[in-house]
Parts: C-alpha cells; sequence; structure tokens
C-alpha cells in the first residue's frame, strides 16, 4: 500500500483532540513535505524519523515523493510527539506493517537519533481523552509517560522504549504485544508542618479551620513574623483527601506545565506560592500555544500569594473572575482555551509600607507612617478584589511574654478529623460542591438561617454596606461553622462568627 493512517493526539489547552497522520508515498523527485498547520517543532522532525529508522534498521523512501499530512488541518500541532506515528506511517505505507494491529492503536512519542523513545508532555490529558472518547484503541507511549496515563482507569495503555520495540509489536508475524504500562508507585508523602507549631493566634487558627472546611478564600492581615506565613503553610494539612477524580485533573493539569507531573504528589493537595513578581500570565496561563498558570496549577488545593499588595496590580485583578468561576478562559485571535482554576486562595499581607501598624506605640518598631502613605498601601488592593475573598481576618503581634509563655495548640490532625467531618456533612447535603462555590437557588436551598440569624445578618449587611457579593460570601461561611458545629440550620452565634471575618483592613 502506498497510504497508510496513524492515530495520534494533539494538545489544545487541557483538551486533547484526534489526529490522524496520514503517510502517502507516490512516485516522483523525491522530498518529504509535512502538511496541517506543524509547528517548527514537528517540521522537525523529518530528520529525527529519517535518522531512527535508518539506525534501527529499517528502510526509509529516499526515492519517492513522501507526504505527511495531520489532519485536521485547521488545528494548531506542536512539540515532538508525532514522530513515533510518522515514523509508523511511513513503514506501514511500504507494507511492513500489519495494518489491523495499526487500526487499533494510538500512538505518540518523540524519537532520539537512535530511535529511543522520550517521554512527551501531557501524557494524563492525552489518556483522559482517549477514555472520554470511547474508541476502545490501545494507547502507546514512552515508558515514562505511559506510566503517567496508566493512572487513567478502563483504558489500555502500552510502554514502549524504542521504536523497534512497537515496530516489533505491529509485524505481520508479530507474537507478542508490547507490555502494559504500570502506574508507578507514588512516595510516601512528606511529614505536613503542624498547627501545634503555632502558638497564640487563636482567631487566625479559627480562621483557618473553617477556610479548609468550606473551601473558602483567606487574607491574613498583620506585621511581620506575626505567623502568617506560617499558618497558610499549614492549610494542605488540613484539607480534607483528594477524590480519584480531583486527583487526575490536577495530575493532567501539572503535565501541561513545563515541570511536568511529578508522581511522588499523587492525590496530594497542589500547594502553589509564587513570588510576588509574577506577571499576570504567570499566574492566570497563557503563551502560545496556551499553558496553564499558577491559578489551573493549583486547582484543587492552595495558591498562596505572600505580600500580597507587592503583586502587580494587572496581576491581581486577572484573579476576579477565576475566584467568582472556578476556570479561566484564555483567548487568542484564532482559538480559546479554557482551563480549570478551582483553586484556594490564600493571602497574606503587612497593614502598611511599614508593616507595624497596629502594633504597641513607641519603640523601634513602632508605626511611622503617614496616614497617605497607608491609604495609598492598602488602595494597592482594589475593593472588587477584596470583595471576592471570603474571609479577612487580623493576625496580630504578640508581646515577647504572651509568646513564651502560650501554650501548644491543637495538631493537625486533630483539626483535620472536624474538617473532615464537616466536608462530609457538606458532600452528603449538596454532592462534591464546597460551601465556597455555592450559588443562586442552591445556596438558598442548603442555608436555611433561623429568625434571629436572618436579621441579624440583613442589618449586619445594611450597616456595613456590603455588596451582594458580599453577603452571600458571609452566608457561605457561616454555612461552614454550622457544619463545623454538626448544625442543619445556621444560627445567631455562626452568623456572628461570619461577620466578624468579613472586616476592613485597619485605619491609621
Amino acid at each position: 500500500m502506498s497510504l497508510a493512517v496513524v492515530v495520534s493526539r494533539a494538545l489544545d489547552g487541557l483538551r486533547a483532540p484526534e489526529v490522524r497522520v496520514e503517510v502517502h508515498l507516490a512516485n516522483g523527485l523525491p522530498s518529504f513535505t509535512l502538511v496541517g498547520l506543524a509547528d517548527t517543532e514537528v517540521k522537525e522532525a523529518r530528520e529525527r524519523v529519517r535518522a531512527a529508522l535508518q539506525q534501527c534498521g529499517y528502510d526509509f523512501p529516499h526515492n519517492r515523493r513522501v507526504t505527511v499530512n495531520l489532519a485536521p488541518a485547521d488545528l494548531p500541532k506542536e512539540s515532538g510527539r508525532f514522530d513515533l506515528p510518522i515514523a509508523i506511517g511511513l513503514l506501514a505505507a511500504q507494507g511492513l506493517l500489519d495494518e489491523a494491529r495499526l487500526a487499533r492503536l494510538e500512538l505518540a512519542g518523540e524519537l532520539s537519533l537512535a530511535g529511543e523513545l522520550r517521554p512527551v508532555r501531557g501524557a494524563l490529558a492525552l489518556a483522559l481523552a482517549a477514555q472520554r472518547d470511547g474508541e476502545g484503541r490501545t494507547l502507546v507511549l514512552p515508558a515514562d509517560s505511559a506510566a503517567e496515563a496508566a493512572l487513567v482507569d478502563g483504558l489500555d495503555v502500552r510502554a514502549a522504549r524504542h521504536l523497534s520495540e512497537v515496530v516489533a509489536a505491529l509485524l505481520p508475524q508479530a507474537a507478542e504485544a508490547l507490555p502494559a504500562a504500570q502506574p508507578r508507585a507514588p512516595a510516601p508523602p512528606a511529614a505536613a508542618p503542624d498547627l501545634a507549631e503555632v502558638r497564640g493566634q487563636a482567631a487566625a487558627r479559627r480562621a483557618l479551620e473553617i477556610a479548609a472546611a468550606g473551601g473558602h478564600s483567606l487574607l491574613l492581615v498583620g506585621p511581620p513574623g506575626t505567623g502568617k506565613s506560617m499558618l497558610a503553610q499549614r492549610l494542605p494539612g488540613l484539607l480534607p483527601p483528594m477524590t480519584r477524580a480531583e486527583a487526575l485533573d490536577s495530575a493532567a493539569l501539572q503535565g501541561l506545565a513545563a515541570s511536568g507531573f511529578d508522581a511522588a504528589g499523587w492525590r496530594q493537595r497542589p500547594w502553589r506560592a509564587p513570588h510576588h513578581s509574577a506577571s499576570a500570565v504567570a499566574l492566570v496561563g497563557g503563551g502560545s500555544p496556551p499553558r496553564p498558570g499558577e491559578i489551573s496549577l493549583a486547582h484543587g488545593g492552595v495558591l498562596f500569594l505572600d505580600e500580597l499588595p507587592e503583586f502587580p496590580r494587572s496581576a491581581l485583578e486577572a484573579l476576579r473572575e477565576p475566584l467568582e468561576n472556578g476556570h479561566i478562559t484564555i483567548s487568542r485571535a484564532a482559538r480559546q482555551a479554557r482551563f480549570p482554576a478551582r483553586f484556594q486562595l490564600v493571602a497574606a499581607m503587612n497593614p502598611c509600607p511599614c508593616g507595624w501598624l497596629g502594633t504597641p506605640d513607641g519603640g523601634p518598631m513602632a508605626c511611622r507612617c503617614t496616614p497617605e502613605a497607608v491609604a495609598r498601601y492598602q488602595r494597592r488592593l482594589s475593593g472588587p478584589l477584596l470583595d471576592r475573598i471570603d474571609m479577612q481576618v487580623e493576625v496580630p503581634a504578640l508581646t515577647p511574654a504572651e509568646l513564651l509563655a502560650a501554650t501548644p495548640g491543637e495538631p493537625s490532625a486533630t483539626v483535620a478529623q472536624r474538617v473532615a467531618a464537616a466536608a462530609a456533612r457538606a458532600q452528603a447535603r449538596q454532592g462534591e460542591l464546597p460551601n465556597a462555590w455555592l450559588a443562586g437557588p442552591r445556596l438558598q436551598a442548603h442555608a436555611p438561617l433561623v429568625p434571629a440569624a436572618r436579621t441579624l445578618l440583613e442589618s449586619a449587611a445594611s450597616r456595613l454596606g456590603w455588596s451582594g457579593r458580599g453577603l452571600h460570601r458571609v452566608l457561605r461561611v457561616a454555612r461552614t461553622i454550622a457544619d463545623l458545629a454538626d448544625q442543619a440550620q445556621i444560627d445567631v452565634p455562626a452568623v456572628a462568627e461570619a461577620i466578624q471575618y468579613r472586616r476592613a483592613l485597619p485605619d491609621t
């Protein structure tokens, strides 16, 4: 035969649409033409495939006119993932391989000049797409990528380390198939920082527990050295375990990043803490082709932004829609890419430029900022952004006597048990959606208020001038407080406590 078709997949954001690699051999002047909106990396496959086939002892059709089409033609293709299907297509077009066996496969892999298979980016996204499409094909990947893709249940994934192994399994007389891929065993999780190490700060510890139970965003405000970062770093140890579906989504997103998916972090909540010099593109994603940013890499976990006012204003404002919708859509002139971004934001900041506003007067650490400087510093955070943060908590400075006399608080394991119980109550009531993401009719249905609590909430909202969004966020926090107390209805103490977490930044 002079025409062969090999099935592979491209990456389009988190999607992995099917690509048919069509290889045609014809008489005429010797040439190799690759068409189908291929990026430079894909076009360079010609030289890698040529060298790999020759090194493995297979014939490259030097005296034929070779045309390789990557269909559909309007879908951009990038990276070296099409090396393996092109090489197999060249051999199949010469009639050397079993056509029936090839039709049951999907292939992806980058080739070295010696024919070795190198890992490809986004193996989990490829596997999830193959499973969703339900074509019943077997996915063939390089060994390292196959171990990642094998995490997907119900999909036949085969591993290969060399081009010759794939060819041997596709020969008409082949007796053995490629070995089934086995998921890499995750390493034991590292010991998480314990909440018992934080001395004092009872109010902030309580806020951290509520945030963990309901998935609420949290802003910690206080002078330097009061434990804001310590508290934030202990949040992942309080969160409920990830479900398998959450873990697959998180791992697929991490597999699209330059660093790739690390099997040691399987089923562990992501923790992302970008530096305050990060740009808007680094936070929300972008590039060409679009890649996920920090908010998507933190999907299902925690995004910690230390020194919040020091981030570029454009980067912070880009967080508005993801905090509200749980996803980010990156639009370009020709295409759009949508990434999930249901993360838990924890931010920390000082109350003023010098950081010491609110500490006792006198001494070398007393605040000497002017009211105008404090106002200018706090205005770096816009009202719409602060309105989307569920809880704002002060972390005050402790005196040396208070700090030395403070006894260890509850360990993370004890608090995590209460958090898991509250999260289980919410899941039994409303499904997998945490309280922080309840909206519309579901919020009204699952957050019933006793009459006195409703009166208190209405009075506070009118007196403090909350927006509708702010009112609903207080209601969600109160729902979580009631879950921690194992109460079906939200009572007055739960609303009163939730109101305390909806505070303004300290004034001068």
